[in-house]
């Protein structure tokens, strides 16, 4: 619900946008009119690729709004100028039409190039953006086509009635106050192109030089930082502490949570103790290793205003107070973060295994030790009960050899005293009546076996032997043993767990390492690994870079084979480090980190930005082409385009900052996307409106008349 009160609030936004710039209520309802049917292709598209409706699939559709008036905007801006040329509105929908079919269908394009990557990405990358991708596709191509169909003959339809008088410049003087400032735009750019080559080279040395030091200063995680209201908290009272001692300590933190809270607890759920292999939950939802661990479930009331993260922080400082000697560990709350967290309870988990658990032991309690002068890490522990009570029974066979017993015999009688006999001899009693089995358990209660004197008292005999106790054939004593074993790749090992506060994942992830070889040599045989939301988060990100380089090919193979230049792709690709420069700065000054939400708006911003320096080149070129020089040709070509850049950018803009500003429930998910695309595109407007008519000019300031084609013939003709 969120992310289509967004988008809708986008939707209008970007409407009033269009209706600003063009002035004309008419031609703002006919680009918006193209929004509700793309969307609908990009569901029905969705719908025969199998996609389900999503977060990733809505956020794509809320993305995409911002772009799919992209195509009718350029198509109604065109129109409008034929218009205001003194064409009839039929003539002018269709030379605007065929004006622009082309560099709109190839920035079509260059926006679906920049998503082609993600077929060949792997892992949680790829399960995130291919629902992505196809629904901003598939909205992209039904904007195109309607832009191309639709948009003209509602263009030819509904301005039908508009009347002017005058031609050319003068029309259009009276007609647009935007015209002055054309043609201020057009002098400031003659003027500036005779710094052009300074101005080329400054660009680029604040461009690299904010990705460089702004864009080194930005955390890293996998995803943003919801606010669900919910979290899990799990208590640990020491090892071997009875059920009913730990229901107590789990009652007392509830009254402390409600009482932090003010009674802002809508819903808790709790479990103590260790669930029966007959309780009907998967211990992969509830896992508990003993009577000393308890759980409890907290959801927020709607509107408390409560953030969980500061609560966590207090509860850290409260609870030792009211249960002390309990060690805490909060857990997500919610089934997206626990799945982020890929099987791990917390963020941050550290596995030491190998094949001998004292050694992996001895280097966990030293990697503890360095983990806990992290000052970030909060509830770190050990996963396992390592020392939990034990009676240790040591049987003297020569003695009971002498009493005519056998170890098997020994075991079972302890066994089926201590626990219960369904472990050594399963028995089932059929009820006559009914035809019931019934599974017959004998154990001696509890209040009868709690101490060594009660252990050495229990009865072992033998079969047509002697009778004699316990006491008799074994020493009984106190003891500890390791209460949980955990395995992987059948080594046991010790994990660490921790979570983290006030600062992001990356960082977090750079100290560890750090602690893991400040902790010293690891033994023979023993392996540390660190888990949880780390190693995917690491996988992510290096997916997204390798995607993000692989689309600039892309783009710029689609840009040469278009303008058939390796001049003028390399002067529509130099706008990106304008792109990736603001992104940058759009998350430092919002506090916001790179991750696969901002990774994603940045991308996208590439390939709108690369449409707006199409827009440009395109008329330039053909500009020049025509027989003006190549500075002539770029500010004709900038004065022209001005408008339509401007309205793409701004009507984008406007259409994002519902989603950067989180409006909607559970916004914070998709809010760095806004932002990253509205500081990218920001940035890049002004570079292609200042800089690339400049670099346009460096480049083709040799290039003759003809076309520079690479096409063999045509060099063969130019020659």
């Amino acid at each position: 619900r969120g992310l289509i009160l967004e988008g809708a609030i986008g939707a209008l936004l970007t409407g009033l946008m269009v209706l600003l710039f063009l002035r004309s209520f008419r031609s703002a309802l006919i680009v918006v009119l193209t929004i509700p049917f793309s969307l609908l292709a990009g569901v029905v598209g969705l719908w025969l690729s199998g996609q389900t409706i999503n977060v990733m699939t809505l956020g794509g559709l809320a993305l995409a709004v911002g772009i799919l008036v992209d195509e009718a905007t350029v198509e109604i801006e065109n129109v409008n100028t034929h218009l205001s040329n003194g064409e009839s509105p039929r003539q002018a929908a269709f030379n605007a039409a065929r004006q622009t079919v082309a560099p709109r269908f190839l920035s079509m394009l260059s926006v679906l190039a920049v998503f082609v990557p993600s077929f060949f990405m792997t892992g949680v990358a790829k399960s995130l953006f291919i629902p992505l991708t196809l629904s901003v596709g598939f909205a992209m191509l039904a904007s195109y086509l309607l832009s191309s169909t639709l948009v003209p003959v509602l263009a030819a339809w509904l301005l039908r009635n508009r009347v002017s008088t005058g031609s050319g410049s003068d029309r259009a003087s009276a007609e647009s106050s935007f015209y002055r400032w054309q043609e201020r735009y057009q002098n400031l750019l003659a003027r500036l192109m005779k710094l052009r080559w300074p101005i080329f080279a400054t660009y680029l040395l604040v461009a690299f030089g904010i990705i460089f030091f702004v864009g080194g200063r930005l955390g890293t995680d996998i995803f943003p930082e919801v606010e669900t209201g919910m979290f899990q908290l799990r208590l640990r009272a020491p090892v071997g502490t009875r059920v009913e001692r730990t229901e107590v300590i789990a009652l007392k933190a509830l009254d402390a949570i409600k009482a932090e809270t003010g009674n802002n607890v809508d819903i808790s759920l709790g479990y103590v103790g260790t669930q029966p292999a007959s309780f009907p939950i998967n211990t992969i939802h509830l896992w508990m290793s003993g009577s000393h661990e308890a759980v409890i479930t907290i959801a927020l009331k709607p509107g408390s205003g409560i953030r969980t993260t500061e609560l966590k922080e207090r509860l850290r400082k409260k609870l030792p107070e009211v249960i002390p000697g309990t060690q805490l560990s909060f857990e997500a709350g919610d089934v997206v973060t626990k799945v982020m967290n890929f099987g791990s309870a917390t963020p941050v988990e550290v596995a030491v295994s190998g094949p001998n658990l004292q050694a992996n032991r001895g280097f966990a309690d030293k990697l503890l030790a360095e983990m806990k002068k992290i000052p970030t890490l909060r509830d770190l522990q050990f996963d396992q009960a390592l020392d939990a009570p034990s009676v240790d029974i040591k049987v003297d066979r020569k003695r009971a050899g002498q009493l005519g017993l056998t170890m098997e015999q020994v075991g079972r009688s302890l066994v089926a005293a201590t626990s219960s006999s369904r472990f050594t001899q399963p028995v089932y009693w059929r009820d006559p009546a009914s035809g019931t089995a019934y599974q017959v358990q004998v154990e001696i209660p509890q209040s009868k076996m709690s101490s060594i004197e009660d252990v050495q008292g229990v009865p072992v005999n033998a079969v047509g032997g002697a009778h004699a106790l316990a006491g008799d054939v074994a020493e009984i004593s106190y003891g500890t043993t390791v209460g949980q074993y955990d395995r992987y790749n059948q080594q046991r090992m010790v994990t660490i767990i921790g979570n983290i506060f006030g600062k992001d994942l990356g960082s977090v992830s750079r100290e560890i390492d750090a602690a893991i070889k400040r902790a010293g040599e690891v033994p023979r045989g023993v392996t540390v690994a660190v888990r949880g939301q780390i190693p995917p988060m690491q996988q992510t990100l290096s997916g997204l870079q390798t995607g993000l380089l692989l689309a600039v090919a892309v783009i710029f193979l689609l840009l040469t084979a278009n303008f058939q230049s390796l001049r003028v792709a390399l002067a529509i690709m130099a706008m990106i480090p304008a792109v990736v420069a603001g992104v940058a700065i759009a998350l430092w000054l919002t506090g916001t980190t790179l991750n696969v939400q901002s990774f994603m708006g940045a991308i996208m911003a590439i390939g709108v930005s690369v449409a707006n320096a199409i827009l440009l080149i395109t008329f330039a070129e053909k500009r020049r082409l025509e027989g003006a020089e190549s500075q002539a040709a770029a500010t004709d070509g900038a004065k022209s385009r001005l408008r339509p850049i401007l309205m793409t950018s701004f009507a984008m803009i406007a259409g994002m900052i519902p989603m950067a500003l989180a409006l909607g429930e559970g916004g914070q998910q998709t809010a760095p996307l806004g932002r990253a695309v509205i500081g990218g595109l920001a940035a890049s407007t002004v570079a292609v409106l200042v800089v690339l008519p400049l670099v346009f000019a460096i480049a083709q300031r040799k290039a003759g008349r003809a076309s520079a084609s690479l096409h063999p013939e045509i060099l063969t003709n130019n020659e």
